[in-house]
């Protein structure tokens, strides 16, 4: 006959404390608990706390994994969502390519500046997340945000072409490729706002020299933001040097992702003087699921009489990726083609 006992768990719970990460001073787990009570069966050829441990760690272990994959968390201006990972679109979705939208409905918004002066963290605000304390150098570069508003459908894309500052030839045909470009420097950082006033000589090169013209009859669509405003005791460049660098006809708003001063003006020049509505503002309109949005869209398409209707929503595709250059190639020679007829495009 087997001898019963207990199964010590302080030795299990260090293990697994120290192969999980989790400190706890009790047996807070549901899973651990009722092991606690259980008596297990004495095997002399079994180590009971090794052998027992460890398939109770891998137990709780799949448990908590499972947890975690069932649920995705997404940010939005009134709170938390939760979407389950298994209703993700297969994906990403473009709205041009599945005839919801209209061309003249599709943007991307190009953003460029120095390393370290708040570019992501200004993309996360647009896209409804939130500020990150901690610096990391930028590795999704690309962002596609779809919004449903007056039963319209638009799409936004935002280029982060700040790694490619060592590909000037990579660098010139993202440029080629923006409807509106937003400009970042850093107002504790005089160098950051000279790489600016260089971006905006070469903005306005690039595209001379995709019109075929010697200079620009206007600028194109640009938004200059001076980040970093909370830092006032460390400011290095005053409005005034704006002004006498890059002239008046350029917005330039003063901001601060981490405490949101100046976003709201940002974004709905952004809006204004790219030609979208103003509710592509985040403030302007609620977070919903991708999904949801798609069926928002598929529902109405079609449909007369929806213009107005519904409240303006947009939704982050998680599954958005960079188009390829040669992709981008093509779309800049359409648009050379369509206005002077270029051989070639001056992309060096």
């Amino acid at each position: 006959m087997n001898a019963t006992m207990y199964l010590p768990v302080d030795g299990i719970l260090e293990l697994f404390n120290s192969l999980t990460g989790h400190h706890q001073s009790g047996i807070t787990h549901p899973v651990l608990q009722s092991t606690a009570l259980t008596p297990v069966p004495t095997n002399p050829k079994v180590s009971n706390i090794t052998k027992t441990g460890m398939g109770i760690i891998k137990t709780v272990k799949g448990h908590l994994r499972q947890q975690d994959k069932r649920v995705v968390e997404s940010r939005s201006s009134s709170g938390n969502r939760q979407v389950s990972r298994d209703r993700l679109p297969k994906r990403s979705v473009d709205l041009l390519e599945l005839g919801l939208t209209k061309p003249r409905n599709c943007h991307r918004i190009v953003v460029l500046g120095a390393p370290k002066v708040g570019k992501t963290n200004i993309l996360q605000q647009f896209l409804g997340k939130e500020f990150e304390e901690h610096y990391e150098p930028t590795t999704e570069d690309f962002h596609r945000k779809l919004f449903h508003i007056g039963g319209e459908a638009y799409q936004v894309d935002l280029l982060d072409a700040a790694s490619e500052r060592d590909f000037p030839a990579k660098r010139r045909l993202s440029i080629l490729t923006g409807d509106t470009f937003l400009l970042v420097f850093s107002l504790d950082d005089r160098e950051s706002f000279n790489k600016v006033c260089e971006l905006l000589n070469e903005i306005k090169d690039a595209k001379a020299k995709l019109l075929k013209l010697k200079h620009l009859a206007r600028l194109p669509p640009i938004v200059i933001c001076g980040n970093k405003a909370d830092l006032e005791t460390q400011r290095a460049v005053n409005r005034s040097d704006v002004t006498e660098s890059i002239g008046e006809d350029v917005a330039f708003f003063e901001t601060s992702a981490k405490d949101g001063t100046g976003m709201e003006g940002a974004f709905r020049a952004l809006a204004t003087i790219g030609g979208l509505p103003d509710e592509t503002s985040p403030s302007q309109h609620q977070i919903v699921p991708i999904l949801t949005y798609q069926s928002m869209c598929i529902g109405q398409r079609g449909r007369r009489g929806s213009r107005g209707l519904g409240a303006p929503c947009a939704a982050v595709d998680p599954l958005a990726r960079r188009p390829s250059f040669t992709s981008d190639l093509r779309l800049v020679l359409r648009s050379s083609t369509k206005h002077n007829k270029p051989e070639r495009c001056q992309i060096q």
